[in-house]
């Protein structure tokens, strides 16, 4: 798969010029959206992922576009659970609602800065050492572990790292509990206080680096073109403050989402393991030589995916179902 600088800047500046009419549209008077409004955008941008997913296939074949969709799934994925996070922060600093579109947005505009540098050194360090694939393998193993030991637990280790940051924040900063409407530094007798806002911002923004070292691994190991990387990136990304008050009061029905991601994570995990056996240089490991082991598919990786995710919907859903069916007859 051939991509050119050309491609590459093409790129770059329809997702740009996307944030910012995102921005000017609808970011810029603040406002609480609507289900309607966000319901409408949520699936705009969806349509506008599929669509490009049409146009990877069209240029660089089916197989290139099976990883964009099987990569974009697995990131949507991700970034609905980070929305878990996303409605602590907000709560945990009492933004209100029609100034939380503004940290949305600029918070996911840095996640994707930052994703893009994580693609870039991930993809230098595989082109440069084929061993790299262990790593993320068992990171991602690991990771799939701790979110089934951590489950329950995230509100409040939320806080605690919401703590911490806003302890070193004040120690070199003046700030205050007072908001300014949407703005995120303000003056108090002459001098200049960083708000709340600012502090929600910076602590979207510290989250969304522990969301990229598990995205990037994830997305690595379904494909190992970063252009596909980084558009299914930015695509999942985008619409995802929409999404946010589209399925704010959904969230807490998805009680399973989190094994599901858990199961997906470890099944790359030991994907990404096999195809470090299948490519292996290492010398304490059959000499240095290839393993012979098989190898998944991106047809059956986007066969469990999207299985997974189907069955940990609908099973969460029933679960919540009845329970609000037995606390109403009672």
């Amino acid at each position: 798969m051939h991509i050119t600088p050309m491609v590459w800047i093409i790129t770059c500046l329809v997702i740009l010029g996307l944030f910012v009419f995102d921005f000017f549209a609808h970011v810029r008077t603040p406002h609480a959206p609507t289900l309607r409004e966000s319901g409408f955008w949520s699936a705009v941008y969806i349509g506008i992922a599929v669509l490009f997913g049409l146009f990877v296939i069209w240029q660089w074949g089916t197989g290139a576009g099976g990883e964009y969709y099987a990569g974009y799934i697995t990131e949507k994925a991700l970034s609905v659970d980070n929305l878990f996070v996303f409605v602590i922060i907000m709560s945990s600093f009492a933004v209100p609602r029609e100034y939380q579109q503004k940290v949305l947005l600029i918070g996911i505009v840095m996640a994707l800065v930052l994703r893009g540098l994580f693609i870039a050194v991930g993809a230098a360090a595989i082109n440069a050492y084929s061993w790299v694939f262990y790593l993320f393998g068992f990171f991602l193993v690991y990771t799939a572990i701790k979110l089934v030991k951590d489950h329950g637990d995230e509100a409040e280790a939320e806080e605690k790292r919401e703590n911490r940051m806003v302890s070193i924040v004040r120690k070199f900063v003046p700030t205050t509990d007072e908001y300014d409407g949407d703005k995120l530094v303000t003056k108090i007798d002459g001098k200049r206080f960083v708000t709340p806002l600012l502090l929600a911002l910076i602590a979207i923004g510290f989250t969304d680096v522990l969301f990229a070292l598990d995205s990037i691994p994830a997305i690595y190991g379904l494909t190992k073109e970063p252009y596909i990387v980084f558009t299914a990136n930015a695509f999942a990304l985008m619409g995802l403050r929409q999404l946010f008050f589209l399925i704010g009061g959904l969230l807490e029905r998805l009680v399973y989402l989190s094994y599901g991601l858990s199961i997906i994570l470890a099944f790359i995990g030991v994907k990404l393991v096999l195809h470090a056996l299948h490519e292996n240089t290492l010398p304490f490991i059959n000499g240095g030589e290839h393993v012979s082991v098989p190898e998944v598919s991106i047809a059956m990786s986007l066969t469990v995916i999207i299985g997974v995710l189907v069955v940990t919907t609908v099973a969460s859903l029933l679960k919540t179902r009845g329970e609000r069916n037995s606390t109403t007859s009672a």
